[in-house]
C-alpha cells in the first residue's frame, strides 16, 4: 500500500481524501490523515489516529490535514511521523496542482460522495468550522454534473451530495437536484448529506413530493428543541420551525424518515431546556439522532458563555442518545414484514431507500432491488429478496 487515507468527521472529508489519494506520488509512502474539529473529542481521536498510525506504519509519512490541521497547526508539526501540515485551503493541491475547488468524489465500488460546496457564512456560537472552511463557495453546476458522471461510470450506483452547508449553494439546492437529475439519467438514486432546515428552498420540497430517484432519508442541523438556546446558539430556526418542516416533509413524502444533530448541555441550559430538546425527538419523529455532548472549541462566544457541569452534560447527552434509541428500535420494528427498495453497499449489508441498514445473506455489492424484511438484529434488519 502506497497511500493510505485515515478520514475523520464529515462526508465532504471523506470525498476530499479520495481526491487526495488520486494525485499522489505513487512512488512513496504515505498516510493521509484528514481531520475534524467539530468538537474537543474530534481534536483528539485526530491525534490518536496519528499515533496509532504511526506504530502501525513507521515507515510511512504522515500527511495531516483538514479543520483541525487548519485551526492548529502546531499541534501536530511536532508528533512523531508527521511530515507534513496542510489546512484546508491547501489540501486538494498538495501533491499536485489541482483546482482546490475540482468537485471531490470517493467511491466505495456503489456509493458515491460528491463535493458541491465548501464552507460556511454564518456564525454558530458554538462552532468553529466557518473559520477552518472559510467563507461558502459553490462548485459549477456543470463541475458537478462531469463529476457525477465519473462516479457512475466507474460503477456508482448511488449519488450523495455533500458540502459544509449544501442548503446554501449558490442558485438554491433544489434547482441544482433538479437540473442534475434531468442532465444524468443514469442518477438514478439522490442522496442528501446534512441540511440546514431553515434553507430547504420551495425547489427542493417540490422534488420530495415528485421525485422517487431522491432518496427519502432527511438528515436536519436541528441542534437543539428550546427557543432560548436556538438563539443563544445563534441559529436561524425557532423550535416551531423545524417541526413545521418535518411536518411539510412527511406531509409530501409518507415514506420520508428524518435524521437530525442534537446538542446536549449548550452553555445556560436548564433542565426545562434540555426537556425540549428531548421531546423534539418526539415532535419531529426521528429515527436517527447524532448526540453530541457541547464541546467549547476555542476563539468561539459559546466557550466563554456560563458552561454547563459536564457531568450534567454527559448525563443529558445520554438521555437524548437514550430517547432516539427506543425511537429508532420502534420504527426498526415497524419495518417488520415490509417490502422496500434497497441497495446492496457491501457483501451482504446495504440499506433501504429509507436508510434503513439491511442485511441480506448472499447478496453481492451493487445488487438493488425489492425486499422483505423478516427480523431485527440490534440496529440491523435482516432481509431476503421479495
Amino acid at each position: 500500500m502506497t497511500v493510505e487515507t485515515i478520514t475523520l468527521g464529515c462526508r465532504l472529508n471523506y470525498a476530499e481524501s479520495a481526491t487526495i489519494v488520486h494525485s499522489a506520488p505513487a512512488d512513496e509512502q504515505w498516510i493521509v490523515v484528514n481531520s475534524c474539529a467539530v468538537t474537543n473529542e474530534a481534536v483528539r481521536q485526530t491525534r490518536q489516529a496519528i499515533r496509532r498510525a504511526h506504530r502501525r506504519r513507521p515507515e510511512a509519512k504522515i500527511l495531516v490535514t483538514g479543520c483541525a490541521a487548519e485551526l492548529d497547526p502546531t499541534v501536530f508539526t511536532t508528533m512523531p511521523g508527521v511530515a507534513r501540515v496542510v489546512g484546508n485551503s491547501n489540501k486538494l493541491s498538495v501533491f499536485t496542482a489541482n483546482d482546490v475547488m475540482a468537485p471531490a468524489g470517493i467511491l466505495a465500488n456503489v456509493k458515491s460522495f460528491v463535493a458541491v460546496q465548501t464552507g460556511c457564512d454564518h456564525r454558530c456560537t458554538f462552532c468553529s468550522i466557518w473559520q477552518a472552511r472559510g467563507p461558502s463557495v459553490s462548485l459549477s453546476f456543470e463541475a458537478i454534473r462531469d463529476a457525477i458522471a465519473r462516479e457512475i461510470d466507474r460503477g456508482a450506483k448511488e449519488i450523495v451530495l455533500t458540502g459544509v452547508d449544501i442548503t446554501d449553494y449558490a442558485g438554491s439546492l433544489g434547482n441544482l437536484c433538479q437540473r442534475l437529475l434531468a442532465a444524468e439519467p443514469r442518477l438514478t438514486r439522490l442522496r442528501l448529506s446534512s441540511l440546514d432546515s431553515i434553507e430547504i428552498d420551495d425547489a427542493l420540497f417540490e422534488l420530495i413530493a415528485r421525485e422517487s430517484r431522491l432518496m427519502p432519508h432527511f438528515h436536519l442541523s436541528l441542534q437543539a428543541g428550546d427557543d432560548l438556546i436556538l438563539k443563544r446558539m445563534k441559529r436561524r430556526h425557532s423550535r416551531a420551525d423545524a417541526v413545521r418542516t418535518i411536518e411539510r416533509i412527511k406531509a409530501l413524502r409518507p415514506d420520508a424518515t428524518i435524521g437530525a444533530d442534537l446538542i446536549a448541555g449548550f452553555p445556560t441550559e436548564t433542565e426545562e431546556m434540555a426537556l425540549n430538546s428531548l421531546k423534539l425527538i418526539g415532535d419531529c419523529d426521528i429515527i436517527a439522532g447524532h448526540i453530541f455532548p457541547f464541546s467549547p472549541r476555542p476563539n468561539t462566544p459559546a466557550a466563554r458563555m456560563p458552561q454547563v457541569e459536564r457531568e450534567v452534560v454527559k448525563a443529558r447527552a445520554a438521555q437524548l442518545r437514550a430517547a432516539a434509541g427506543e425511537r429508532r428500535a420502534r420504527w426498526l420494528d415497524s419495518l417488520l414484514g415490509s417490502i422496500q427498495p434497497a441497495l446492496i453497499e457491501g457483501e451482504g449489508k446495504g440499506h433501504a431507500d429509507n436508510f434503513a441498514p439491511i442485511a441480506l445473506e448472499g447478496a453481492r455489492r451493487g445488487q438493488s432491488g425489492k425486499v422483505r424484511i423478516t427480523a431485527r438484529n440490534e440496529d440491523h434488519l435482516m432481509a431476503v429478496w421479495a
